[in-house]
């Protein structure tokens, strides 16, 4: 049941970008894609409504005594937050900060549903504890449980600790209380304007799609308007070559106080799914390669493999966060197999979420990747400065 769910959602949200893209043509996109512009200018007036509740303290923010850090987009999806919170939990962590990163762990396995709607009935404060995805020394959840960032999260910064709740105020006090943090560091944060005191906002922005379509949610993929970007310390232009002027001098109007950073995700390694063993990126050039994923974005992660010399034979391509099935998988590997692939590569954000299969007629890989600053590096350890000493 929860599978043929899990199907329909992908198959609708699918659908709808399809729509908002204008990928979809005729009579009936052109009306879902009206009735999408109506509501997003009631999104549009929810987002000033709320934002001016918080101005005017009628709804009150949260003051926890510590450090911080809300790493976000103005966009849903695509612009590779997820390395970007690991270089600087990274980097906080070896400055001496006691880091958690507080985490809604989208598209993780929710709380039993009669014990919610019990909860709410009743107008109960949900009393729960975060979910522990590590404790600075063990990885303690799966990826259903966790969601996939965390997850990644978790197994990338081994003595981080790593917490799962959508009230990351309760997540904040319990890092603080169980594990004595000092910083924190809100995976996705940049909208949830509950936690305040001393922050600092770090907004990503993709090179090649910085605002998507210009619109917002749901007829587009902006969750607040461009204007919004006023309220960032620092902006990381991400999937950038350097050169990203044009941006930066609209960034700059936008926010002139923001120091910008530019970055790309720089592939380090492959590692097999199933044995871990790793393999230097040279094992790539000259080979026929497939390529597997389930990412907002996947044209970049398939352009990096050409890009590395290979020669991309079948790219299969799945819903954002899609948990693949044993059947999928196989299916993959019997197509590279017609298309004479000599192995899958698959993106590390997928490797959480793949089957155990008993089949392995190619090797399965996924690219490990790290954010590489190319211009404004200054500027990025002048943000970890200020977080460690000056605030």
């Amino acid at each position: 049941m929860r599978e043929a769910f899990r199907g329909w959602t992908e198959s609708a949200e699918t659908f709808v970008l399809q729509v908002i893209f204008e990928q979809k043509r005729g009579k009936r996109a052109a009306l879902v894609r009206a009735a999408l512009f109506v509501f997003s200018r009631l999104f549009a007036l929810a987002v000033k409504v709320r934002r001016g509740l918080y101005n005017w303290r009628i709804l009150r923010d949260t003051t926890l005594g510590v450090q911080v850090i809300a790493v976000g987009n103005l966009t849903v999806g695509g612009t590779g937050k997820t390395p970007v919170v690991e270089r600087f939990a990274r980097e906080l962590q070896e400055q001496g900060r006691n880091v958690a990163i507080l985490s809604r762990g989208y598209r993780s396995k929710p709380r039993p549903l009669p014990k919610r709607i019990w909860n709410k009935l009743l107008f109960r404060e949900e009393t729960t504890p975060p979910r522990v995805v590590s404790d600075g020394k063990s990885l303690l959840l799966d990826s259903e449980a966790a969601g996939d960032e965390p997850y990644m999260l978790a197994s990338n910064l081994k003595d981080v600790i790593v917490l799962v709740d959508k009230d990351r105020v309760k997540g904040g006090r319990y890092a603080i209380e169980k594990f004595g943090c000092d910083t924190l560091i809100l995976d996705d944060g940049f909208q949830y304007w509950k936690l305040r005191g001393r922050r600092r906002d770090i907004v990503l922005i993709d090179s090649q799609q910085p605002f998507g379509n210009k619109f917002l949610l749901p007829r587009g993929t902006l969750r607040e308007p461009p204007s919004h970007l006023s309220r960032a310390n620092t902006i990381f232009i991400t999937k950038s070559n350097g050169q990203s002027d044009k941006l930066r001098e609209e960034l700059v109007k936008l926010n002139p106080r923001a120091s910008v950073v530019e970055c790309i995700h720089h592939p380090l390694y492959l590692e097999d799914l199933f044995t871990g063993e790793r393999h230097q990126l040279e094992i790539l050039k000259g080979k026929r390669a497939a390529a597997m994923s389930g990412i907002a974005q996947p044209e970049s992660f398939e352009e990096s493999l050409v890009n590395l010399g290979s020669e991309l034979v079948y790219a299969k391509r799945f819903a954002d966060h899609h948990r693949y099935t044993q059947q999928e998988a196989l299916n993959v590997i019997n197509r590279s197999k017609k298309r004479q692939a000599e192995f899958i590569v698959t993106t590390q954000k997928d490797a959480v979420r793949f089957p155990k299969i008993d089949r392995r007629d190619l090797p399965i890989f996924f690219m490990r990747v790290e954010i590489k600053i190319v211009r404004g590096a200054k500027d990025f350890q002048d943000c970890v400065r200020q977080i460690c000493f000056l605030y």
